[in-house]
């Protein structure tokens, strides 16, 4: 990951963009301390958040994982030992689904320990202390079941921005498939609503930030009202790369909620 990738959405947050699949990494800035929020993807992309904190003489004082998928639950040994969060469920599902969740990861150097080690269970809905001595700030949790259990967003109340994990993409379909259920998605974009209207920046899991975070909601549940009522929706995400599949799966399930 190169240094022209880091982009600062909002004073103190810069967002890394992988070249694998537009994943997001975002670096969370106070003082000196570093909350980590999905660090991703390759090696060398992981070595240059380790050469962005080196830069800016800063330390990674929490991490937090919004959900158990292999591209958001990594990590590289020079972040240290600072806690590493996710959802209870999420840390759950992180021991339950350890086999296939290593067998996705790309090649790690074998000195590195295994990433998926020591992620712990955050209770509640907020984040304590991310950043040690440098301050205390309101980071709010919303948990919710859509596109994995105890997928998490994650609110910057004081900085306007908000992190949503694999929901609201603007290079993604609504992926509810882990579990295959319609209306837990549907349950969760409303569990969003309320942060999503509070946010000036929306920063997805995968693709752009936008400065529009309301019209990323409103895509979503227009392409899915339409599905669900048995309609062919006008969305440009259709055609790009893995959504056709995507949207195939959501119309059987929209199929088989109306049966």
């Amino acid at each position: 990951m190169t240094q022209r990738s880091a982009v600062e959405v909002a004073p103190g947050v810069v967002v890394m963009t992988s070249s694998k699949y537009d994943t997001t990494s975002t670096i969370v800035r106070r003082g000196s301390s570093v909350l980590l929020i999905d660090p991703a993807w390759t090696t060398a992309e992981l070595d240059g958040i380790v050469v962005w904190l080196a830069d800016h003489d800063c330390t990674v004082t929490a991490g937090f994982a919004t959900h158990a998928h292999h591209d958001h639950m990594l990590w590289h040994p020079e972040f240290g030992d600072a806690p590493r969060w996710a959802s209870e469920k999420s840390a759950e599902m992180a021991v339950e689904w350890r086999d296939e969740l290593v067998a996705m990861l790309d090649p790690y150097p074998p000195e590195w320990p295994n990433p998926l080690d020591g992620i712990r269970a955050v209770a509640g809905s907020t984040l304590l202390s991310p950043f040690g001595t440098d301050g205390d700030e309101a980071v709010e949790l919303v948990v919710h079941d859509g596109h994995a259990p105890g997928h998490t967003a994650v609110l910057l109340a004081e900085r306007g921005v908000l992190l949503a994990g694999d929901m609201l993409s603007d290079i993604e379909l609504p992926l509810p498939f882990g579990p295959d259920d319609l209306p837990v998605y549907l349950d969760a974009l409303d569990r969003l609503a309320p942060v999503v209207r509070r946010a000036q920046v929306l920063v997805p899991g995968h693709g752009r930030p936008t400065n529009n975070p309301l019209a990323r909601l409103d895509a979503d549940r227009h392409y899915l009202a339409a599905v669900i009522a048995g309609r062919d929706p006008n969305d440009q995400r259709r055609g790009l790369k893995g959504m056709a599949a995507a949207h195939a799966k959501i119309v059987g399930l929209a199929a088989a909620m109306r049966d």
